[in-house]
């Protein structure tokens, strides 16, 4: 493997090691640049000889989708560490790709504000890991997702060019939206550098509402006169979602088969308390907490993990689909959007599970993604019909395929 040009860089560089493996591949070296310039010396190195990039920031979701057909090169952006400048005035903040999600937190509540994502992964997760993976937690439905909340983005492409739109900017690429490209593209377009955020003042109070809810069950041929579990589910979610008090989020979580789901609800602002009452009593139950439960926004073990996503209005429907999988439940039932993970009793034939739930999603306008598994044989996205648009893209940004290559859907 040539690597002479990319020490010609004057980037630091050192030998790959077993925290470094992507999906199985174990890396060649990995390069740590210290700034966008960097970045783009580096990418330029490679494409100049031929060598195979995949970008990493806090290193969280390296088993996340498919292993990367090669990888000379782990572009590690932990030393793109700092907030780039924080405009409270503006409720606007630019940081570089490399800091974490937490210390981002830490450093927006001096100024009593926030970004409004809740990351549900491991800790050490970073600002450039989120978009590219495009992950979301539970106040996605009141503030939005990452892609909703990004206003500039500053990207190198794989040949060494630095491009820029949204916020600021100083160069674009003309006809492209690169925050919207580049956020959930799996590092497969080029490298997020930097990313400017819409921000929001941190809530005066937080009340949460949580409640237990009967299970899913199946229903007979001859429909009794109740409601059943998932109905019920249904019934209270869609109350929730259109009621004035305005919750900031709505949870499910449901150990599966025969469990009670646990429902929490999020209000948030000066009249928290009030409306959480409110909330209470248009439920007939639960209890009112300025605590979040302990499972809250949580993935403690993403080793294997499903996302489902499906119109809210099918919620029923997908509890029925999960029910007698083996698999536990955890997520927003409002925005349409719950992770899958191994109960207490896995399914004995993951790969069969998967395409089951698919077989029963897709009339529900639903959608299965298998984000990790150690599994073989395991189709992760399932049928894509934006694929021959995807390809295009990646044909135009990275025509070598020289990053990430096979990660992410149809092996692009």
């Amino acid at each position: 493997m040539e690597m002479d040009g990319l020490e010609r860089t004057g980037v630091t560089v050192r030998e790959a090691g077993p925290d470094d493996v992507v999906g199985g591949v174990r890396p060649g070296v990995v390069a740590l640049p210290e700034s966008v310039e960097e970045i783009s010396a580096v990418l330029r190195a490679c494409a100049e000889a031929g060598l195979a990039v995949v970008p990493v920031g806090g290193g969280t979701k390296l088993h996340w989708g498919h292993p990367p057909e090669r990888c000379d090169v782990l572009l590690d952006l932990c030393c793109l560490n700092e907030v780039v400048e924080h405009a409270a005035g503006d409720l606007v903040v630019k940081t570089q790709a490399g800091v974490t999600m937490d210390a981002l937190a830490d450093a927006l509540a001096e100024q009593g504000q926030e970004l409004a994502l809740d990351v549900p992964f491991a800790e050490g997760a970073t600002v450039g890991g989120t978009l590219a993976a495009a992950t979301a937690g539970p106040r996605a439905f009141r503030y939005g997702t990452a892609r909703d909340l990004l206003i500039g983005i500053t990207v190198v492409l794989p040949d060494g060019t630095v491009a820029k739109s949204g916020g600021r900017v100083v160069k674009n690429v003309a006809g492209y939206d690169l925050g919207k490209l580049f956020t959930g593209s799996y590092g497969t377009l080029g490298v997020i550098a930097e990313a400017t955020f819409r921000l929001h003042p941190l809530p005066a109070d937080r009340r949460y509402v949580v409640t237990e809810l009967e299970p899913p069950v199946q229903k007979p041929v001859q429909k009794p006169v109740q409601t059943y579990g998932q109905e019920r589910v249904q019934e209270v979610t869609a109350m929730l979602a259109a009621s004035q008090a305005e919750p900031s989020a709505v949870e499910l979580d449901w150990p599966g088969g025969d469990a009670p789901i646990t429902l929490a609800v999020l209000v948030e602002g000066s009249a928290a308390g009030p409306r959480a009452e409110a909330l209470r009593a248009a439920m007939g139950a639960g209890t009112v907490t300025d605590e979040a439960p302990a499972w809250w926004g949580l993935i403690a073990d993403d080793e294997v993990l499903i996302e489902l996503r499906f119109p809210p209005a099918r919620t029923s429907e997908v509890l029925a689909a999960v029910r007698d999988t083996g698999l536990s439940l955890r997520g927003s039932p409002v925005a349409g959007r719950v992770w899958l993970q191994p109960g207490a009793e896995p399914p004995a034939e993951f790969a069969g599970v998967v395409s089951g739930l698919r077989e029963r999603l897709a009339p529900l306008g639903g959608r299965v993604t298998v984000l990790a598994a150690p599994y073989e044989g395991v189709d992760r996205w399932g049928p894509v019909s934006a694929l021959p648009l995807m390809r295009r893209v990646k044909e135009r940004f990275d025509p070598d395929r020289q990053m990430s290559p096979g990660r992410f859907i149809g092996g692009i």
